[in-house]
Order: structure tokens, then sequence, then C-alpha cells
């Protein structure tokens, strides 16, 4: 089973990081024990995988930009404090995306770098957002309250003042001469042509008129660019997108907006690993012999700085993914939600009616997702969903 292959992978990689020497694998710091190096980077890029990536982002270990505001708060309202869902249904897709224009040009054109996309992940949503300036002081006696402003995709890059074929309206809307901040514009379909063809991306124009077409004095209605003014305010491209590596979740295994209120029912505490020299104090659930006591839920916490992550993962730092141990002895109460299955099974084995047939196994039967925010290569900050990461109780199946 997919989840179960998760959990070896990440007890193996807990198991070996009590020291950190370096190892080459994209400067990745991993400890030196009895395993091989071969076994260790098969751990790394088995985890990767779960991740959906091949390798780190090259970004790894150089130091960043700050994270646009929108996609931290973004973050903030989908995850907990552990990067658990909170809610499956607040999230579009799976993946969320921010790209910073390129141009950086004085005037309202913007061009985005879409090349980190996969092709294979369906455009949901693409939002253009623009940080509309105050007007200047000389001119705020303009009779004008209201400004049409649209956003067209350029055809032909050749000048600015292209006509009217050269340009397709993608999104226009009412903004107030007055007003200052975040403009957000809905502009999916020029994206996906661009995701269609590539070279057809040669950006977006803005124009800002009167509410008759008139053409306003552009000092009167000013949009922030990444040429003049500072990082927070740059104009910036979103894109929800579904990369399609939702799972199928296993047979009894219960999901569902229900499992996942914005504040958990099951409580997720922070399990810290030890650092070298206190293997013994790891985890307290290995003290007593783990046949003795039923099954139930014990901490597995991933910690990305440990496996050496931390360079390129924003947010969480790590997550508890939690594990299943103990026993299903006979008989089975409903404390540890048995499967109808797992009682036959378990009656059959505790009257010997077959030989071989061993009691029922402790294994999660609730699954939660995770939410990571990362830069990518090109160090443009992503929100992705992963599912089937977290174990949210447990019981014999």
């Amino acid at each position: 089973m997919f989840f179960v292959a998760v959990f070896f992978t990440l007890v193996s990689l807990v198991d070996l990081v009590d020291s950190r020497p370096s190892l080459d694998y994209s400067d990745n710091r991993f400890p030196v024990e009895s395993e091989s190096k071969e076994v260790r980077l098969a751990a790394i890029k088995r985890l990767l995988e779960v991740f959906g990536m091949e390798d780190p982002p090259a970004s790894l270990g150089r130091g960043h930009k700050q994270p646009p505001q929108y996609m931290l708060d973004l973050y903030n309202t989908v995850a907990d404090v552990d990067g658990v869902t909170r809610d499956p249904t607040l999230l579009e897709g799976n993946t969320v995306r921010s790209f910073f224009d390129k141009l950086h040009s004085q005037q309202v054109e913007f061009r985005f770098n879409l090349s980190t996309v996969a092709r294979n992940e369906k455009v949901l949503t693409a939002e253009l957002h623009l940080f509309k300036l105050r007007p200047q002081a000389s001119l705020i006696f303009n009779r004008h309250h209201f400004c049409q402003v649209s956003v067209y995709q350029l055809l032909d890059s050749t000048n600015l003042n292209v006509s009217q074929d050269k340009k397709r309206l993608v999104s226009s809307r009412l903004v107030p001469v007055y007003s200052n901040g975040w403009e957000v514009f809905t502009i999916t379909q020029a994206v996906r042509t661009w995701m269609t063809d590539e070279h057809s991306n040669l950006g977006l124009l803005v124009t800002v008129q009167t509410l008759a077409g008139v053409q306003l004095d552009m000092r009167t209605v000013r949009f922030a660019s990444g040429h003049s003014h500072h990082h927070s305010k740059q104009p910036m491209l979103v894109l929800f997108t579904d990369d399609g590596r939702r799972l199928t979740s296993p047979e009894g295994v219960i999901k569902g907006s229900d499992d996942l209120p914005s504040s958990p029912k099951l409580p997720l505490p922070s399990v810290i690993l030890p650092g070298p020299g206190h293997r013994s104090a790891r985890s307290l659930d290995y003290d007593e012999d783990p046949d003795r006591k039923p099954c139930q839920r014990l901490p597995l916490y991933v910690d990305f700085e440990e496996i050496g992550w931390s360079g390129w993962i924003v947010s969480p730092r790590g997550y508890n993914a939690y594990h299943c141990k103990g026993s299903c002895p006979f008989p089975l109460g409903q404390n540890m939600r048995p499967t109808n299955h797992a009682t036959v099974q378990s009656i059959i084995n505790a009257l010997k009616l077959t030989k071989g047939i061993e009691t029922p196994c402790c294994v999660p039967d609730k699954l939660f997702s995770i939410n990571l925010l990362y830069f990518d290569d090109d160090e443009n900050v992503v929100l992705k969903q992963y599912d089937d990461m977290v174990a949210g109780s447990c019981g014999c199946h």
C-alpha cells in the first residue's frame, strides 16, 4: 500500500538522523551509520518522489527573497501550525504557484516565466495581482472617481501601442481612482493559451481609461512595478492548478471534510527529534514491549532540517506523520475501530480454525493531507497539498 511504503521510508529516515556529516546529494546533510550510502540516497530519492519531485530545487542553500505575503496568508488559511489541512475544500486544486514579473518595465506591461509548471498540470484559475499606488498629490482633485482597468494578452510584442488585432482582452473592471492596495484580475484564458503554446507567452498589457473610454494620465492611476518599487508590491501572477497526483484512498480509510475541521479534533502534538547521543530517549513508545500494548497512534516526527531540506521549504519546519503500533488481540473491542473483516479474522485466529491465520494488523484508518510552502527551481513560491500524509487515527484491520 502506498501509505505503508511512505511510512517505512519515513521510519528509516528518522532512524538515520543522530549525526549529520556532509553528503554529496545536492548539499543534503544526512547521518553516517551502518546503512550504506546507496540506501540513504535511495531513501531521500523515494521521499522526494512522495513529494512529487525528482531532485531538490536547485536554489537549495542560497539566500531567498521574502515569500509573498499573499502566499504566506494563503498557507496559514489552509493549514494549521503543523501543515495539516484544515479543510480540503478551502483550496482549489492541490497546487498554488506565484510568479513575479520578469520584464521589470516602467510601463504597464508584464511577463511571467511559467517554465516550472509541469505540462500535465491542469490550470484551474489564474490571477494577476497588481498593487495600486495612491494618486500623486498634484492630481488629487481629478474629477474622475472610477476608472476602467483592462488587461490584454499581447499577440505581438513589437511595441506597446498595439492595434486591437494585436491584443486580446482577458479581464476588465471598474477600480476606484483614489483607492490603494492590491487589485486582482482573472486571466485564466491567457494562461491556458500559454500552457498550450509557450511561444505565445508575449506578456500582458494593462490600460486605464475613463468611463467614457478616454485614456487616463498614467500618473493618475499607477500600479507598482518591479523596476522601482518594494518587492512586497511587485506584480504577481498566482496560478491555481491540479497536478493529478491526488491518490485513491485505500478501502476502509475514512476521508472527507467532516474529518478535517478548521480545528482538528485529534491532538497533533509536536514531537522533536533529540540530538546526537540521545538515541535511547528518541521514542518513549519503545520502552515497553509493543506486543503487549493495544493498537494505538504514536508520534513519528519528520524534521525537514534534519533531512537537509530547510533551505527551500518555507513552512512547515516539519510535521508529525504519526504511525500505528500495537496488538489486536481477541476479542476486538470497538475502541480498536475494527472492520468486520478484522473481527472475523480475529475469531478464526482465536479458535485456530485455519492454520497460518494471524491476528489483524494495527494500521491507519484515517489519513490527513499536509501542505508545503516552498521555493522552486526559479525561486517562485509554491503551495502544494499532499494527500494521505498523516495518520489521523489507528484501527485493527
